[in-house]
């Protein structure tokens, strides 16, 4: 049976206030109010929109309602067999206290079997990192707007003690406004802000130094990975690169960058800033938190309260046909994923999902 989870309608990023929308807020009430009780057959699949370790992100429209959606499908036996099981939980719980402009919405869960199954918002715009790819690299302004976005995303998250940990472009989607959605949530995590986690998750080129050396970290990786993502944006590949993971490691821990000559100024400043190791000096993590970032010269003259009201126009506006087009997604073979059901015996460890 699908299940919903109630949310804050309203919360405070530092001194930003995150506007009510009150349309937004009733269309996600009926949506959930339409998918109450549902089962996988009150769904008609259209296409899918990307492959993983786990399974399969389909776009789907819910029968009855006509409401487009992005199910994201987990298997079973796969999250028992490589001890994944507090991370899908975690994903689920963490999306389901969100309602926040640049996370992805999270409708309500479902399962079978064999897999999981998890009702999103679906991001028309496709992903980030394809955007990316496709321009090579971004102007000054187009990276400021999006560091912009995942500024106030991770601020939001961290106020609600919540690190995310794996931040990259393939988890970044463009909504139908051309803002950024934080989505894929699976190494989120809620902690103690006075205690350390330690364990090592993310994507190699995004890790923090904190991580590689195993010392125990916290917000402080997500600063780090902005710092990776700013140079990305502006540069077209991360400042650490090896395809050998020790000699990536290696270099992550050396922290020499290098900066093409179209870098400004004050964006070698904010990166460096962000690539410190010394945690006692990374922006970000120092007094006044992420107002330093916000605060930094690269962003002046931004507009934070019109982006967070997405009264600013995004760089990149999708123009999609319909609520279902799938324009922005790559192709796949929308095939039957051989997945064996788990026995009755393991069902036990998925009851509250």
């Amino acid at each position: 049976m699908f299940k919903l989870f109630n949310r804050t309608e309203a919360e405070v990023v530092d001194d930003i206030e995150v506007p009510v929308d009150e349309e937004y807020v009733n269309s996600v009430k009926t949506k959930q109010a339409d998918l109450v009780g549902s089962c996988l057959d009150d769904y008609e699949v259209k296409a899918t929109l990307g492959t993983g370790s786990f399974g399969r992100v389909r776009l789907v429209k819910h029968k009855k309602s006509q409401g487009v959606y992005a199910m994201k499908q987990l298997s079973k036996s796969l999250i028992l067999r490589t001890k994944q099981l507090d991370h899908m939980m975690n994903e689920k719980n963490i999306l389901a206290e969100m309602q926040f402009p640049f996370v992805v919405q999270f409708f309500g869960s479902l399962q079978d079997d064999r897999c999981l199954y998890l009702c999103l918002e679906y991001g028309i715009g496709g992903e980030f990192f394809t955007h990316l790819r496709n321009a090579n690299r971004f102007s000054n302004n187009t990276a400021r707007f999006y560091a912009g976005v995942v500024t106030l995303a991770f601020e939001h998250l961290h106020n609600q003690n919540i690190i995310y940990r794996d931040l990259k472009p393939e988890n970044l989607l463009i909504d139908h406004h051309g803002y950024l959605k934080v989505t894929d949530f699976g190494f989120a995590k809620r902690i103690d802000p006075t205690v350390k986690t330690w364990t090592l998750c993310g994507t190699p080129e995004y890790l923090a130094p904190e991580i590689i050396l195993n010392k125990g970290h916290g917000k402080a990786v997500d600063w780090w990975a902005l710092g990776v993502l700013i140079y990305e944006m502006l540069v077209g590949y991360p400042p650490f690169y090896s395809e050998d993971r020790m000699a990536l490691y290696q270099k992550i821990l050396a922290g020499k960058v290098d900066y093409p000559r179209h870098v400004s100024r004050q964006a070698k400043d904010l990166i460096a800033k962000l690539l410190t190791a010394d945690l006692t000096r990374r922006l970000g993590t120092l007094h006044h938190g992420p107002k330093d970032i916000r605060r930094h010269p690269w962003f002046k003259g931004l507009d934070w309260v019109g982006m967070m009201n997405k009264q600013l126009t995004a760089p990149m506006v999708p123009k999609a046909k319909s609520d279902d087009d799938t324009t922005y997604f790559d192709e796949y073979p929308d095939e039957e994923d051989d997945i064996p059901p788990i026995q009755a015996s393991e069902q036990k460890f998925f009851k509250d999902f």
